[in-house]
């Protein structure tokens, strides 16, 4: 039968089938019902207040520019507070009073350009529904010229050549904005001393006992066991005795803060047969004790993670990892160098001690570029 109809042209295979309207219709005819849904198009066009009424215009106007103001003060606030709030003497509340007001300045900086430039656009900025037809990518003139074509349509829609004001204010906010961020990356930068050598001399001597971070206590080489990791300072790191201490002692630092961050160690104890000591550095350890700057040679993110059974340590920041057996060597992430080791033995009584300060730069390796 079926190659009778193919014979026939196919007639003696149609079939009668209902369409939706229930009109009879061969199969494989495309039937529109009468009762589909109808395109509604899109709802009238609703114009704002700000479109209707010139007043309700010029005010959302001075609401976008007194916003872009507010950004520039913000800007200019949080750099009078980190100049005027000085942080030098290391006076807590003076930290907290500076990071406060410098961080509400930077805050209020960046909400404002953000508030103001949404408002531009739901306020002011042309107001009307169009459809924007994907072409193929082409670099021709026609090309060229429509697309700048595009951009003066844009220009006389956001009103931003016609409105001055608002133009101009928010470029004002735009250029504050990144003001705090120079002044503070400035101040972070030694004024008047060489970073290298104010890096490679911390508060480490020869004698000066480790002591446990915070409390001060020193460390006799008995109370590390292996497997343990104590955060250590020097012993002469202390609230009493600091502002007594010369510029020297105190390793170049002026501030408690300044020197605590040189000069924090971490202290592990291996199994004697796990290191691997370069003979210049067998006497650097103490029966299986080490001692490595906590200060990442990446950015300077203190490196505080210790895992006993791979010896690494790790730093949370960007995961760089060290080999505490090894030298503190890097074996994964974005570090450089190895972590400066500090030279130890102990004293007549037992307290594990210093022999000399570090012998290279703590710190980010951008320091030894400087060399």
């Amino acid at each position: 039968m079926a190659e009778e109809a193919k014979n026939n042209g196919g007639h003696d295979a149609v079939v009668a089938a209902q369409g939706h309207d229930h009109v009879e219709a061969a199969v494989g005819t495309a039937v529109i019902a009468s009762d589909a849904v109808q395109n509604p198009g899109l709802p009238p066009h609703r114009k704002r207040v700000t479109d209707l009424d010139p007043k309700k215009a010029k005010n959302a106007e001075r609401g976008v520019y007194s916003l872009f103001y507010l950004s520039i003060a913000g800007s200019l606030g949080a750099v009078i507070a980190y100049m005027a709030i000085p942080i030098e003497t290391g006076d807590l509340m003076a930290i907290r009073l500076q990071t406060l007001f410098v961080g509400l300045g930077m805050a209020l900086a960046l909400l404002a350009i953000g508030i103001g430039a949404v408002h531009w656009g739901k306020a002011l900025m042309a107001d009307h529904e169009s459809i924007d037809v994907r072409h193929p990518v082409a670099s021709d003139e026609p090309t060229r010229a429509a697309a700048a074509e595009v951009f003066e349509l844009a220009d006389k829609e956001s009103g931003f050549s016609r409105r001055t004001l608002v133009r101009n204010s928010l470029i004002g906010a735009l250029i504050a904005f990144p003001l705090p961020g120079i002044t503070l990356l400035r101040g972070l930068a030694p004024q008047d001393r060489n970073p290298v050598q104010l890096l490679k001399h911390t508060m480490w001597a020869e004698g000066v006992r480790l002591a446990r971070d915070p409390s001060g206590v020193p460390i006799k080489a008995s109370e590390v066991t292996i497997g343990s990791a104590f955060h250590v300072i020097p012993e002469t790191l202390n609230h009493e005795d600091f502002e007594s201490l010369s510029l020297d002692e105190r390793g170049g630092s002026e501030t408690l803060l300044d020197a605590k961050a040189k000069a924090i160690v971490l202290l592990m104890r291996l199994d004697q047969s796990e290191l691997k000591e370069l003979p210049e550095r067998k006497d650097w350890s103490y029966d299986g004790i080490v001692a490595y700057s906590k200060v990442c040679t990446h950015v300077g993110c203190p490196v505080a993670l210790y895992e006993q059974h791979t010896h690494h340590l790790l730093c949370p920041c960007h995961q760089s990892q060290f080999d505490v057996s090894d030298h503190a060597k890097v074996v994964f992430g974005p570090a450089k160098r190895p972590l400066p080791q500090l030279p130890i033995t102990v004293d007549d009584e037992g307290y594990l001690v210093a022999q000399s300060d570090f012998h290279e730069p703590v710190g980010p390796s951008f320091w030894e570029r400087l060399k």
